[in-house]
Parts: C-alpha cells; sequence; structure tokens
C-alpha cells in the first residue's frame, strides 16, 4: 500500500465465489435472467427503523394473485441442477486468497526454464552448435546402356556395301514397268485412243495383273522388309504396301475368272507406284546406312567421338564399342508407324466391308480395298527417314564424319547445346608465339616452368610450348598443388618455388608488378616467388571453318558453352576475332573445368568424327538436329495424309463414285502428299 492509500481499509468481508462471478457478470442467475427477458422491478421495502407507535398498522387488503417471478423460478431451476448433479456447495473464498494465488501463479511461471524451439513434431531436444546437417543424398549413377554382342565395324560396312549393291540398280526397272499402265490412262484421260487397250476391260485386267507381278518381282525386297518387320513386332508402311499390291493383284485376277470384269477401273496402276516408292525408300535407306558403317570404319581408333552428357553434346575421346548397337536401333517413322499403322490396317478392312458388303455389294471388295489400302499406306511414308538419312550420312561422309543413326542424332541434338573447347575454337596452327620477354629466369628456365604448368592446366597452350620445350632444349617439371583461378591464372608448386601463370588481369590481382611495355590483351605472364620472370606474346588467328561453324551453330539455333582453360580465350576474345553476333555461354570455373575433362564417358558413342576443328563436330550436330525435325515433320504430314486418304475413299467407294475415285486421281491425291516430304529431305542436307 502507497502512504497514500493509508486512510483506506480494506474491506474485511469474505465474498462467496458466486458474488465474485456475479460482480463480473457471469453468474447462473445472470445468464438465466437474460434468457427469460426483462421483469418487473418489485416494490421497495420500506426503510428499516423504529416503527411510530401512533400510527395504527393498516388493515390487510386482500391480496390479488401474483405473478411468478423469473428469479425465484431460475434460483429453483438451478437448486434442482445442482442438487440432481451432486455439485458440492461453493466455499467461501476471499479477494486475498484470489489475489494471492494469481500472484503465486505468476511466480511459478517465471521461475521455469524457458524451453528452446523444438525442432521436430514431437522432439523438445535442444539444437546443439556441435550438430551438422546431414550431407545430401548420393545422385545414383545412371545405369550404362546394354552392349549385346556386335560386329566390328568393318564387317558391319562389309554387309552393308553387299546389300545395297543387291538393291542398287532396282529402282529403274520397276518404274518401267510400273508407268506404262498410267501412262494409258492419261491418254484415255486424253481422249486418245491406245490400240489393245481402250475399250477392252478384260484385256486391261490382263496388262494391269502382268504390270503388277512384274513390279512386285522387281520390288521384293518392298515384300521382304514389310514382312520381315512383322517379325519383329514391327509395323511399317511396307508391310501396308505389300498388302494393297496383293488385293489388287486378287481384284484383276477375279476379274478375269469371271464372264463380265465389271465396269470399273482397278486400282492396280496406284499399287504399283506404291511399290515403286516404296522400293526407292529401302534403296536409299540402304545407301545412308553404307555410308555411315563406310565412315565409321575408316579407323578402328577414331581420335574424337560425340557423346551426350547432362550439358549438352560433348566431343571427347573414347571407345568405339557400342556405336553399331546404337546405330541399329529403330527410327522415329518406324515406332510411329507400328504405333498407328495397325489401326490404318483395321480401318481399312472395316471401310472396305461396310463399303461393300455393308451397301450390298459383295463383290466389290477387294476393288474397294485396293484402292483404301495404298491411300493408307501413302507414297511419301516409306521415304520420311530413308531420304533424309541417306541425304545426311552422304554429306557427313564426305566430311569424315559419321552418326550412329536416329538414336545418334537424337540424342546428341536434343538439348540444342555443344560444349566448345580450346582446340576447338582455336585448332593446331593457329596459335603462334609473337613474341617472347625474360626477367628473373633464364630462357630454358622460364619455357621450362611454363610448358610445365601448361601441361597441368591441361589448356590449348600445351602444344604450343611442347614444341618450344623442344626447341629450346627444356624440360618437364612436376607440379604440386596446382590450382585454377577464376580470374585467369594458375598457381603451383614447382621445386619448391611458388610459380603462377596467367594473364595480365590475373597478375594485378595477385600484387605483380608489370612492366609498362608488357602486352596486355593475348598475353601469357610467369612469376615465380611473386616476382615476373617472363611474358610471352600469344597470337591467335581465327580460322575461316571455326568462322563458318559458328555461324551455322547460330543459324541451327544450337548454344555453343565455352568450357576453355586457356586463360585468353573469353567471349570477348572470341567476339574480336570472329563474328560480334555470335552468343556464347561462359560458365564459372567449376563448371568449365568438369565440362573440359568430360574423358571418364558414361554414356555410348553416338557420332565418330575423324577431323580436327570445329567445323565437323558443328555439321554433326547441326545435320542431326536437322535431321530429326525433317523426319518427325515429314512422319507427321505423311501420317495424316494417310488418314484423310483413308477416310476419303472410303467415303467415295460407300457411295459408289466410282468415276471421281478414278486410278489417276488417286496417284494425284497421293504425289501431292509425297511433295513436301521431297522437300524436306533435301532441306536436311542444307546447312
Amino acid at each position: 500500500m502507497t502512504p497514500k492509500d493509508n486512510n483506506i481499509s480494506a474491506p474485511e468481508d469474505d465474498y462467496s465465489l458466486e458474488e465474485i462471478l456475479a460482480e463480473y457478470g457471469g453468474s447462473l442467475e445472470h445468464h438465466l435472467l437474460r434468457k427469460a427477458g426483462p421483469a418487473e422491478a418489485p416494490a421497495p421495502e420500506p426503510a428499516p427503523g423504529p416503527a411510530r407507535e401512533t400510527e395504527a398498522p393498516p388493515e390487510p387488503e386482500p391480496e390479488a394473485p401474483k405473478a411468478p417471478d423469473p428469479l425465484r423460478e431460475a434460483e429453483r431451476a438451478a437448486e434442482a441442477d445442482v442438487a440432481r448433479l451432486n455439485i458440492p456447495h461453493p466455499r467461501p473464498i476471499s479477494l486475498e486468497d484470489v489475489v494471492g494465488s494469481t500472484v503465486e501463479a505468476v511466480m511459478e511461471e517465471a521461475r521455469e526454464p524457458i524451453l528452446p524451439p523444438r525442432r521436430g513434431l514431437f522432439s523438445r531436444k535442444p539444437l546443439e552448435e556441435t550438430d551438422s546437417l546431414p550431407p545430401p543424398p548420393a545422385e545414383p549413377e545412371p545405369d550404362p546402356e546394354p552392349i549385346g554382342p556386335e560386329p566390328t565395324l568393318w564387317e558391319a560396312a562389309h554387309d552393308a556395301r553387299q546389300l545395297y549393291i543387291r538393291r542398287k540398280h532396282t529402282v529403274l526397272l520397276p518404274l518401267v514397268t510400273a508407268l506404262p499402265p498410267t501412262l494409258f490412262l492419261l491418254l484415255e484421260q486424253r481422249q486418245v485412243k491406245v490400240p489393245y487397250w481402250s475399250g477392252d476391260r478384260e484385256l486391261q485386267c490382263a496388262v494391269l495383273l502382268a504390270c503388277l507381278g512384274l513390279t512386285a518381282l522387281f520390288c521384293r525386297h518392298v515384300f521382304l522388309k514389310g514382312f520381315g518387320m512383322l517379325l519383329r513386332r514391327r509395323c511399317v508402311a511396307e508391310l501396308l504396301v505389300s498388302l494393297s499390291a496383293l488385293a489388287s493383284a486378287a481384284d484383276c485376277a477375279l476379274r478375269l475368272l469371271r464372264d463380265r470384269p465389271g465396269d470399273v477401273m482397278p486400282y492396280a496402276s496406284v499399287s504399283c507406284l506404291g511399290l515403286v516408292f516404296a522400293q526407292w525408300g529401302v534403296r536409299r535407306e540402304s545407301k545412308g546406312n553404307y555410308d555411315m558403317l563406310r565412315a565409321a570404319s575408316l579407323d578402328e581408333d577414331p581420335p574424337y567421338l560425340v557423346t551426350n552428357t547432362l550439358q549438352g553434346a560433348c566431343k571427347q575421346r573414347g571407345s568405339v564399342p557400342g556405336f553399331f548397337t546404337t546405330a541399329a536401333r529403330s527410327d522415329a517413322a518406324t515406332l510411329w508407324q507400328t504405333a498407328l499403322l495397325p489401326a490404318f490396317l483395321a480401318a481399312a478392312l472395316v471401310f472396305a466391308g461396310l463399303s461393300s458388303a455393308g451397301q450390298e455389294r459383295g463383290g466389290d471388295f477387294l476393288l474397294n480395298l485396293s484402292a483404301i489400302l495404298p491411300a493408307a499406306a501413302t507414297f511419301s511414308l516409306p521415304l520420311c527417314w530413308a531420304l533424309p538419312w541417306s541425304k545426311l550420312s552422304e554429306h557427313l561422309q564426305k566430311t569424315g564424319c559419321a552418326v550412329a543413326g536416329w538414336s545418334g542424332a537424337q540424342t546428341i541434338s536434343a538439348q540444342r547445346r555443344m560444349i566448345v573447347t580450346d582446340s576447338d575454337l582455336f585448332p593446331p596452327g593457329t596459335v603462334q608465339f609473337n613474341g617472347r620477354k625474360l626477367y628473373a629466369e633464364t630462357q630454358e628456365q622460364a619455357v621450362s616452368l611454363a610448358a610445365s604448368m601448361a601441361r597441368a592446366a591441361g589448356s590449348g597452350l600445351e602444344r604450343l610450348f611442347n614444341s618450344l620445350v623442344r626447341s629450346e632444349g627444356g624440360r618437364y617439371e612436376k607440379v604440386d598443388d596446382f590450382s585454377f583461378y577464376e580470374e585467369g591464372g594458375w598457381s603451383g608448386v614447382v621445386k619448391g618455388e611458388s610459380v603462377l601463370m596467367g594473364s595480365a588481369s590475373f597478375m594485378r590481382k595477385m600484387n605483380i608488378k608489370l612492366p609498362a611495355d608488357a602486352p596486355l590483351r593475348t598475353g601469357v605472364f610467369l612469376a615465380v616467388d611473386k616476382e615476373l620472370a617472363a611474358v610471352f606474346a600469344v597470337k591467335y588467328s581465327p580460322s575461316e571453318n571455326v568462322d563458318f561453324a559458328l555461324k551455322m551453330m547460330q543459324r541451327s539455333r544450337i548454344q555453343p558453352i565455352l568450357a576453355s582453360r586457356d586463360p585468353n580465350i573469353t567471349p570477348a576474345l572470341i567476339k574480336r576475332k570472329f563474328s560480334r553476333s555470335v552468343r556464347m555461354e561462359y560458365p564459372s570455373l567449376s563448371e568449365r573445368i568438369a565440362l573440359s575433362e568430360a574423358e571418364k564417358d558414361r554414356d555410348l558413342p553416338r557420332a565418330l568424327l575423324f577431323r580436327e576443328g570445329l567445323l565437323p563436330y558443328a555439321e554433326t550436330v547441326a545435320g542431326s538436329l536437322r535431321l530429326c525435325k525433317a523426319v518427325r515433320r515429314a512422319a507427321a504430314i505423311s501420317l495424316l495424309g494417310g488418314w484423310a486418304g483413308t477416310l476419303l475413299t472410303f467415303y467415295l467407294t460407300s457411295l459408289g463414285a466410282y468415276e471421281l475415285l478414278t486410278p489417276l486421281a488417286l496417284e494425284a491425291f497421293l504425289l501431292l502428299w509425297t511433295l513436301p516430304v521431297l522437300l524436306m529431305a533435301d532441306w536436311t542436307g542444307r546447312y
């Protein structure tokens, strides 16, 4: 109590718990009264005091019936509930006890220790400083792709050559036997009468059957491939072309056996042209495989191969096994045909039945089937892979490269990124010394130290200093504690001496004093024990092939990744030496070292390179990218044309509108869908 409160005495009366709760509006009566509503206020009782003797007490008047008091009723109901639930009567508590218990509770909470934040949902263990984060889980190494028993590349090239020779001259003769029916139909359309042909349907069926038989004999490789791929669970366009030829031959044969051949012209001429286009595709595919294997078999140990990494295509040294396994995999056009052509074949059979037997014309089943099947197979579908592949293989074979089929081309071009190193941008002969100056070391010692540092760094300068060591009589020394620096230099210890080597900016950041007349742009500086020892002026000459390769990559939208170890080779130097529009990705130092160290190859060889420089490397990746684009687009267009032709021929045959669906009209329709595929195949080799 403060001194001001000395004249105020604390109340000594005891208060019950109900009275305390009632003071704050929480008693049971209060809640019941709120629910019961407002009640009449009771009459005020007379003030207590001595009664007057002079006044006589008033006579009692008859009492009127009173309304029930809601407060009394609420109290009685509360007492009944308390009695029913056996709730003990509240013990009177003084105000001092309430305040004292509250103060003690607060003091008890203050004495309790504050717990640290929980680390887990059910853990109260405090976090100690000695706790360390668990190491990140190790990434599982990718399983190497299986390599089965495969022949040597020379044996595979020999077999491919024999197969190509057997198919080399198999397009001209089928064309000679397949074109006469189409020419006769064109002459008839021009109102030109052809002897022994015009007006004689039976002779026409005989000529068509003979031409179809000769064409099928010359195009036997189409039947071999179609049914051979079926044994490998592949449904390709050659199978549909073969079935359409068989259906047309059966239609012509049945017409000859009947008394009346019919008025509708058979569709054997369409099947003949379909066989010719399919045979052309088989021949071109054999040519592409032969060119690829012939180039791959030039050397059992090629200087470079192209593999795939997480960052993109990478040129490195490795082994050849696995190249034939990659090249033998199915292409995208074959996979798409395997997925969709069974539905086309089933639709052709169903539609032929609906348009013949469904229209009460059961004798027209073979006629309708011979019209629907060529439209489903199309002329272009057998060419989707063969033409672009042969075009690219022929081009790369001339430049000394080989791509492992569709799988290799798709793998190295999927990311549209290429890892480029020092030797790619500046091949041997384009980097030369433009002078040197010694400061603190002899010429032999300076050359030996510089060559040793360049070899330890694994940069493109190693070849340059190697020739200098041989000419100056130096030797390579062991470099300990070798390190790379992001600023553009290297450090190491040679015979107990600290050696620094790098660009001028690196030397300045390492507090090495440089002379004013030292070259600053493309010079290589050598310092021993914090003192400048030698300066080597290096000249980087741009190559036309490299410039052309960089522009080719830019046109193909392939992003080059610069993984150089030479401190002078930077994006700024490349812009000065080559086209300024070239944009190169320049990763951090650790990433550049990791990318340039791609010695441990975990992937199969996707392409082989037999020439130095960036141009063969860029042509391989850019050509693979164009090949994949052309094959996918050609396959999509051909499949779309096949489905459209299937629906169109079904609609016309169901209506019996054979005067609209003539063999010439169907051939023109299929040739129009073939034109885009031919253009895309030619576009593959132009980059």
